[in-house]
C-alpha cells in the first residue's frame, strides 16, 4: 500500500512539474482571456447586424453577417483552446450589448470596418506583449490572427467601397444586386487544428 501511495505521489509530482513548465505567463493569459471577450463581442455585433438586415429585408446582407458571426465565434474558441493547451485557465468575461440599429447598410459597414481595425490593434498589442515576454509559442499562434485581420479589414472595406460607389441611398437596383451576391457567402468550419 505504501508503495502504491509513493508511486501515486511521484506521478502527481511529475504532473505538477509538467503543468508548471507549461503554465502560461500570467500577463499573456489575462490578455488572451480579454481577447476571447472581444471575439465573442464581435460575434454578438455581427449577429445583431444580421438581425437588423433581416428586419429591413436585406437577406443577403443578413447572411453575410451571420457567417461573420460564426467566424468570430470560431476565433474565440481558437483562443480558448490555445489557453487550455498551454496549461492556462480560461476566465470568461461579461460581454457588453452591441448596437441594434444602423442608419443604413453603409453605416453598418463603416461600423464593421472600425470594429475590425480595433480588433487588429488588439491583436498587434498581443503580438507585442508576446515578443516582450519572450513567449514564442504565443507569438507563433498569433500570426494566424495577424493574417486573419488583414483579410477581415479587406472584406469589410471592399463591401464598404461598393456601397459608397453605388451611392446606395438612392440606388435600390444596385443594392439588390449586392444583396444577392452577399447571399452566396457560406460558412466553412475550420479543419481540425491539432496545434491550437
Amino acid at each position: 500500500m505504501e508503495k502504491l501511495l509513493y508511486h501515486r505521489a511521484q506521478s502527481e509530482n511529475q504532473r505538477d512539474k509538467r503543468l508548471k513548465k507549461m503554465a502560461m505567463n500570467p500577463k499573456i493569459e489575462k490578455e488572451l482571456n480579454e481577447q476571447i471577450m472581444w471575439e465573442l463581442y464581435s460575434s454578438y455585433m455581427y449577429l445583431s447586424m444580421s438581425s437588423w438586415y433581416e428586419s429591413i429585408g436585406l437577406k443577403g446582407f443578413a447572411n453575410w453577417e451571420s457567417v461573420q458571426a460564426q467566424e468570430e465565434l470560431e476565433h474565440a474558441m481558437k483562443f480558448y483552446s490555445y489557453i487550455i493547451s498551454r496549461g492556462g485557465r480560461v476566465k470568461l468575461q461579461a460581454i457588453k450589448e452591441p448596437p441594434t440599429e444602423w442608419e443604413s447598410p453603409l453605416d453598418a459597414f463603416e461600423a464593421s470596418l472600425e470594429h475590425e481595425k480595433f480588433v487588429t490593434s488588439r491583436i498587434n498589442l498581443l503580438v507585442d506583449l508576446a515578443i516582450e515576454e519572450r513567449d514564442h509559442p504565443t507569438n507563433n499562434m498569433l500570426q494566424w490572427y495577424v493574417d486573419e485581420q488583414v483579410e477581415e479589414e479587406a472584406n469589410a472595406e471592399e463591401i464598404l467601397n461598393q456601397l459608397r460607389l453605388m451611392g446606395v441611398q438612392g440606388n435600390s437596383g444596385l443594392l439588390y444586386m449586392l444583396d444577392k451576391e452577399l447571399a452566396t457567402r457560406v460558412y466553412t468550419p475550420p479543419a481540425t487544428d491539432k496545434k491550437n
